[in-house]
């Protein structure tokens, strides 16, 4: 592991732990605290899996619509991105699913790929093409949309907040004014960038930080402003101003990643694997 001194004391004792290794391809990990159950995507096996203490994983929901991110709403349920369906569903504590939200002026969304809930209970979303343009991870289509976009959604139809060249994962800072957004197109520049909100309105935005290897996919915020995120090399941890702290190698790219609610663990998915790294308790947002 590369490691600045900062960042040193937390991880240098720290192993990967291989939780689970049977995903096509492992996305979208958050913690379910009323099921106390870390839930992730399978998107291209089209499962939501989840994860428990003991070790073991179920089939939460079998046959997705090619699920992707998963976020927790203020009622505790489980919000997710679909590509098949090219929408933002929920699912209810009965078990059922529902579309929330799936046009944007009558015209379908891309294929929505990772979510997250602000302080005020809206949900967010990145909507790039990713979807439509891999058979194993969608139903391949022409876009409707003139625009690929982060959009927030508070009920009726969603706003497009920024356009953005195929966003991708994102994630709120603790004080849920800054919400950091990756950028990954297949040819042109990639990177996180950060969005300064307020009231629902983004009031600036501006490069982050970028990753030396591969591309910056989802990534996760703890408590002081650290930016955890992924990469072809690993996970790379930035501070608030965006400085490198350092890498957390791993054996191959990884796509996402989350803390457990006490912060003494990051999971993180990678391909076909589900990995977790102890850490000292961080608590953590996003």
């Amino acid at each position: 592991m590369d490691l600045a001194e900062p960042l040193r004391p937390l991880v240098a004792d720290s192993r990967l732990l291989t939780l689970y290794d049977q995903a096509i391809w492992a996305e979208g990990p958050v913690w379910w605290p009323q099921r106390s159950v870390l839930a992730f995507s399978d998107v291209r096996g089209r499962r939501l899996l989840g994860w428990h203490e003991d070790g073991s994983v179920e089939i939460l929901c079998d046959v997705t619509e090619f699920g992707n991110g998963n976020a927790v709403d203020q009622e505790g349920r489980l919000v997710h991105c679909e590509h098949g369906r090219r929408a933002i569903s929920r699912t209810e504590p009965d078990g059922s699913t529902h579309v929330l939200t799936d046009r944007v002026g009558g015209r379908r969304l891309n294929s929505p790929n990772d979510v997250a809930v602000g302080p005020d209970g809206a949900i967010w979303f990145t909507d790039p093409t990713f979807g439509l343009q891999d058979p194993r991870e969608g139903y391949p289509a022409t876009p409707e949309l003139d625009v690929t976009g982060v959009y927030r959604w508070a009920g009726g139809e969603p706003q497009l907040m920024a356009a953005f060249d195929q966003p991708n994962g994102l994630a709120f800072a603790p004080s849920g004014r800054t919400l950091y957004v990756t950028q990954t197109p297949t040819d042109g520049p990639v990177g996180i960038h950060e969005l300064t909100l307020d009231q629902g309105r983004v009031l600036r935005r501006r490069l982050f930080a970028t990753v030396p290897r591969g591309i910056p996919d989802g990534l996760t915020v703890d408590s002081r402003g650290w930016v955890w995120s992924t990469s072809g090399d690993g996970i790379w941890v930035f501070d608030e101003a965006g400085a490198v702290l350092g890498l957390l190698r791993t054996p191959h790219l990884t796509s996402n990643c989350t803390f457990s609610p006490d912060g003494d663990r990051l999971f993180i998915t990678a391909a076909s694997t589900l990995w977790c790294l102890r850490l000292p308790a961080i608590s953590t947002s996003g």
